[in-house]
């Protein structure tokens, strides 16, 4: 994440263009720079996690803790390549502003009425770390249940070769193309279509739930919203603005319903959208897709941030 207070959007797009090992100089030497991981890159936190846990209880992580990076460890690298003495790496979120909060947003892995395999195995694990029956209230909470999931992908993700379709999206991508793909459906796709609610409500029933069978384009949207808006209620987050990403999904696009992108607070939701092309979800009109690349959000010094698409002009 990359502060640029009082530069043009044009600034905003060179900087998303240029190499890691570049990015120090791009940015120029007057800016902060803020690193923040997500699930994805979670593995990069492990030897802060690791340290800051070995001696004593730690401090709580609540909304925005500051880790420190020793020589040798990946995010020490990163820094490096940055310009370590204005790099600051925080989790789970930051503070923009007074009331503006950023997540990565992936603690919505716990509350997804999809059953994809993180909201699955968070299921499990909320037994297996023996929490209350009500689910995770704090950040570390939520650590003990998807951190486990985290680091088993990207072990598995490290022993896969991407040239024969080891993307761990990829199965998960197929298979909402079988079952919610329009057009005339092969035998395999009916017998899919007709099995997956009652595998959802199989689930339902062994209570990893609650999960829905409704795969749309719209449910796909409702579910990452209404989870990640459980998570801001648990972690009492008392923002104004939430700026996430996680889903792939931008919005509030204009003809987005506003109502959906709000929590019962209050807060406005803003999605900075994927991070990568995937043709799958893009559709028919690339143009105008919410998955399309390219978006960021912008946040000014008052007012609402506004969420701005650096490659549609």
């Amino acid at each position: 994440m990359i502060e640029l207070r009082h530069g043009p959007v044009r600034d905003a797009l060179a900087v998303a263009q240029t190499p890691l090992t570049e990015l120090g100089a791009a940015v120029g030497s007057d800016r902060e720079i803020v690193v923040m991981a997500g699930n994805h890159d979670h593995d990069l936190l492990d030897p802060w996690f690791e340290r800051r846990g070995r001696r004593a209880a730690p401090a709580p992580l609540g909304l925005s803790a500051v880790a420190d990076t020793r020589r040798g460890e990946p995010l020490a690298t990163l820094a490096g390549w940055l310009g370590a003495g204005r790099v600051r790496v925080v989790y789970p979120g930051l503070w923009l502003r007074d009331d503006v909060y950023a997540t990565h947003g992936h603690y919505a892995d716990a509350h997804l009425t999809m059953p994809t395999l993180e909201r699955l195995a968070a299921g499990v694990m909320i037994r297996v770390a023996g929490l209350a029956p009500e689910g995770p209230r704090s950040a570390e909470d939520y650590e003990a249940i998807l951190s486990p999931i985290y680091a088993w992908i990207h072990a598995l993700a490290q022993r896969l070769d991407p040239e024969r379709g080891g993307h761990l999206h990829g199965g998960s991508v197929r298979g909402w193309q079988a079952l919610s793909g329009p057009g005339r459906r092969g035998l395999r796709r009916r017998a899919m279509a007709v099995g997956y609610p009652a595998a959802v409500a199989g689930l339902n029933r062994l209570g990893l739930g609650p999960l829905r069978a409704e795969l749309s384009g719209a449910a796909l949207r409702r579910a990452g919203l209404r989870g990640f808006e459980e998570v801001l209620e648990r972690l009492d987050v008392p923002a104004a603005y939430v700026i996430f990403g996680h889903t792939h999904r931008a919005g509030p696009l204009p003809t987005d319903d506003p109502g959906e992108w709000r929590t019962a607070r209050g807060a406005r939701l803003i999605n900075t959208g994927c991070w990568v092309e995937e043709p799958s979800f893009i559709g028919s009109n690339p143009g105008t897709s919410p998955y399309r690349v390219g978006f960021a959000v912008w946040v000014g010094d008052d007012g609402p941030p506004e969420l701005v698409n650096l490659l549609d002009a």
